[in-house]
């Protein structure tokens, strides 16, 4: 197990991919299985009393190891390879024209086809054409020398040697390219795996970021700024935002470790969040102790005023009911306000999408206005919900930069089956239109 971790390192460098180091691995165990198969290649003969000049096995021996080591000094594998290519090319030639013929050599120049397909697994497929066709030229020629000139007729060599040979040729051969193809197979696949692997967890680590981004801004924002759309800026004729404010927080804090005031503005703003996700109005942003919502970027839900009235008076509930809350004697004051905004990305690192205009000032300013677990709506908002919700007279306030203007506090709702009346604390006399 551990020679077949180790055996795509031979040869390699820390920099190369992984399909490199196994290209490299491929042609060092070529080349060293090719040397050992020589030595034992001419063994055999010699046993059998076959004697041959080893000039050309010597050769081949002593160029192969001259090559791997200049390559373990230089690490030019191109030189390493077009050297053992060259030797898996022409030394079974050259050693079948040494013994003779294709026939008295038993067809030992078969090896040579370890070139071409050397140089389809350890360079591409595009390389391995010149090899091929050279492997095809030299088989052709040999064949012509074999046909015209007879050659090796005269060596003495019994046919039964002959034919033994052929099926060790063909057995050696077949068995060198089917393992090297099998192991680049394995380790093709392996290193497929590795990738599907790390596709995966690219995948799964998008996902997180695209859902954050999803939490940070807008569905329909995020996507725009997911599609590298560039600047974002937006202008709506009609929505309705809302501000609520703590009250006492700051006075809380005081009291509060650092731990215990995080955690406590977590538990209300994620009140908050889910009241959002209820009713499809858009979160967005917080501003120390005070949240701002907004409906009316998309028209998927129509009735974004009244989703905001219902949400703002779940969130007076909210905060009225929980216990963590009570014990702290936590309230909040409500601003709403419904008009043309300017909506917009700014920034590019820890960018925010936010709201602009009169719109936004308005709802700001009336939630500064309401006292606490009251909840101040402008005019225009007060006309859009009249018919469903109860609300005191109106009230003139002295807006700054604004003047005077009317703002409307919502006390009650009316249900839709019954007639009933939900009913806020009251300090006057509720009217519904």
């Amino acid at each position: 197990m551990e020679e077949g971790k180790r055996l795509p390192e031979i040869g390699a460098e820390v920099m190369d991919s992984q399909e490199e180091k196994l290209r490299k691995s491929l042609l060092i165990f070529a080349s060293a299985f090719m040397t050992f198969a020589v030595m034992l290649w001419l063994a055999i003969y010699w046993m059998m009393g076959l004697n041959f000049s080893s000039n050309v096995p010597l050769g081949y021996q002593a160029i192969s190891v001259g090559s791997l080591i200049y390559y373990m000094r230089t690490r030019n594998f191109e030189v390493f390879r077009f050297i053992q290519l060259t030797l898996f090319l022409f030394a079974p030639f050259i050693m079948q024209w040494s013994i003779g013929s294709s026939i008295t050599s038993s067809g030992v120049a078969l090896w040579a086809l370890l070139a071409p397909i050397g140089a389809l697994v350890v360079s591409s497929w595009k390389e391995s054409i010149p090899w091929f066709f050279a492997y095809i030229v030299l088989t052709a020629v040999s064949g012509f020398f074999d046909y015209y000139l007879g050659a090796g007729t005269t060596t003495g060599i019994p046919m039964n040697t002959i034919g033994l040979f052929f099926a060790l040729n063909f057995a050696a051969m077949s068995s060198i390219l089917y393992f090297l193809v099998r192991y680049f197979v394995i380790e093709t696949e392996k290193i497929k795996t590795q990738l599907d692997q790390q596709h995966a967890l690219l995948a799964e680590e998008q996902k997180k970021s695209e859902r954050v981004l999803f939490n940070v801004l807008p569905s329909n924002i995020a996507e725009r700024l997911k599609n590298n759309q560039g600047l974002i800026a937006d202008g709506y004729a009609d929505v309705t935002v809302m501000f609520a404010d703590l009250v006492n927080f700051t006075q809380l804090t005081e009291q509060m470790s650092p731990e215990q005031m995080v955690g406590l503005l977590n538990t209300v703003f994620s009140g908050f969040d889910e009241l959002s996700e209820k009713y499809g109005l858009e979160k967005i942003k917080t501003i120390g102790d005070a949240y701002m919502v907004v409906g009316g970027l998309s028209r998927e839900r129509p009735d974004y005023v009244e989703d905001m009235a219902n949400m703002a008076i779940e969130m007076l509930d909210f905060v009225s009911k929980h216990p963590a809350l009570v014990r702290r004697d936590l309230g909040i004051h409500i601003g709403i306000a419904t008009g043309p905004v300017v909506a917009g990305v700014i920034g590019t690192k820890r960018f925010i999408y936010d709201l602009w205009g009169d719109t936004v000032n308005i709802a700001s300013r009336l939630t500064d206005d309401a006292q606490q677990g009251n909840i101040l709506t402008d005019k225009l908002t007060y006309n859009r919900l009249r018919q469903e919700f109860l609300f005191e007279p109106p009230n003139v306030l002295n807006v700054k930069g604004k003047g005077e203007m009317v703002s409307y506090r919502l006390v009650g709702r009316i249900g839709q089956a019954s007639g009933n009346i939900y009913h806020l604390p009251t300090s006057g006399t509720p009217v519904s239109n």
